[in-house]
């Protein structure tokens, strides 16, 4: 059955828009509120999704192309997802290397670039910087991104399973998944000697198989179907998991992710990822609460 969930960011007008619009293609359909002025499901015996979509071009809206069911299992990217920015350009920064690795990281993160080759190469750009810029980085440039502690958390209240996966590393990903309130974390290890960072990441390095894999590791360890998995990320690193997972979720993504994922988030908070779902802000955990 054709369905969209629809998230406004900026109020109900915005819903009642697209919802004239939608109706004015699929002509007799349903829709049912998840929440007041913030999010409605539309659904309806016949219908082109991905024309409904283009009639709603312009409006400020997030959106999910599947019905409304609670996920059991999400896997998250970290950088410029959960968090909101990448780790390693931000480390970088530490060793005057930040402008020669961002330009690689956009390249990689578009899908223009192989990411183990782009990660090794942006590594190799830090070698003899000190482990205390680490530290020194997490604490200067690391924020968690709006909504992603609700998001998480609500998720684990109502019973899934959440793990980070990150093509990133392991001690950044240690902190962020204990902030946010992940259950489990996966990421790269960078190698060090004495103080320092060698320039060389362990093998094998996480990437896009490893991120596939980790997603259905998990569903088959939980006993899920990936129909009953959520996946989140913005890169093209992301991409073989969230067109994997029952929801794949582009978070602000890059234009080829985006245009393969079931739902994206634009213009809202990562609470849309709960929406997409049909959870009721009433149950969403609150932030004081966190």
């Amino acid at each position: 059955m054709p369905a969209l969930v629809l998230v406004s960011p900026t109020g109900g007008s915005i819903l009642e828009e697209a919802v004239a619009r939608i109706e004015a293609l699929w002509g007799e359909m349903v829709v049912t509120t998840i929440e007041a002025g913030e999010a409605l499901y539309v659904s309806c015996q016949s219908g082109d999704v991905e024309e409904a979509i283009s009639w709603l071009e312009g409006l400020p809206l997030d959106y999910s192309t599947r019905q409304p069911t609670l996920k059991r299992l999400l896997i998250a990217d970290m950088d410029s997802t959960i968090i909101g920015c990448e780790c390693l350009d931000e480390l970088a920064d530490f060793a005057g290397k930040k402008g020669d690795v961002s330009a690689i990281t956009e390249r990689a993160m578009a899908g223009e670039l192989d990411f183990e080759a782009a990660l090794t190469a942006r590594v190799a750009m830090l070698a003899g910087l000190n482990l205390s810029a680490l530290q020194d980085c997490y604490d200067a440039r690391v924020t968690i991104n709006p909504g992603a502690e609700i998001f998480v958390r609500t998720m684990t209240k109502l019973g899934a399973h959440c793990a980070l996966v990150s093509g990133g590393f392991s001690f950044f990903t240690t902190k962020v998944a204990e902030a946010v309130g992940f259950h489990s974390q996966r990421a790269n290890i960078l190698m060090v000697e004495g103080n320092l960072l060698t320039g060389k990441v362990r093998l094998p390095i996480l990437g896009k198989e490893a991120k596939l894999l980790a997603l259905k590791e998990d569903a088959a360890r939980l006993g899920l179907d990936l129909d009953q998995t959520i996946a989140i990320g913005d890169g093209a690193n992301d991409l073989m998991m969230i067109e994997a997972a029952g929801l794949g979720i582009a978070y602000r993504a890059k234009p080829i992710v985006a245009a393969k994922a079931s739902a994206r988030i634009e213009y809202g908070t990562l609470e849309s990822a709960l929406f997409f779902q049909g959870i009721r802000r009433r149950d969403f955990v609150k932030p004081d609460t966190l």
